[in-house]
């Protein structure tokens, strides 16, 4: 499925994304790794048993561009000019090894983009829920995407 164009597009428009990521040890050490985050919690399995989560916490990071990447199918893929911006950003729940995680997308807030006649701005609130429901991030993300031709 495509993204849609900002004209497609209502205020309280909402999604439940249809694919789930599992997440592995192979992604949290991966994207710590590439992006130079020696944090113990999430490196250094000894060091995240004796935490208070007693066990590997994943990166929050990665958790936050896992939730926007699973909504950019049914949302902008093909029809975004640009991001503009990530506010309001909390992770309400830790991620763990093994966690199931689905995202939902509701649209917030529609405006026309003054220097841009071919195009408009889509406020998105993207959450992301584990296996038992839970919310583990939240966001709202600013769009600008093209109108329809």
């Amino acid at each position: 499925m495509t993204g849609r164009y900002y004209d497609d597009w209502q205020v309280g428009d909402r999604i439940d994304h249809p694919i789930r990521r599992t997440v592995t040890e192979t992604d949290n050490l991966l994207f710590s790794a590439m992006t130079h985050n020696p944090q113990p919690l999430h490196i250094d399995a000894e060091a995240a048993r004796a935490s208070e989560f007693g066990q590997i916490l994943v990166n929050g990071t990665f958790t936050f561009a896992l939730m926007v990447g699973l909504s950019v199918g049914e949302t902008t893929l093909g029809t975004l000019v640009a991001n503009l911006g990530y506010d309001q950003l909390v992770m309400p729940k830790p991620v763990f090894l093994g966690d199931t995680l689905r995202a939902t997308t509701e649209v917030t807030a529609l405006k026309d983009s003054r220097s841009r006649p071919d195009a408009g701005i889509v406020t998105f609130t993207h959450e992301l829920h584990n296996q038992r429901g839970e919310i583990v991030c939240r966001c709202l993300r600013t769009a600008l995407l093209k109108r329809r031709p």
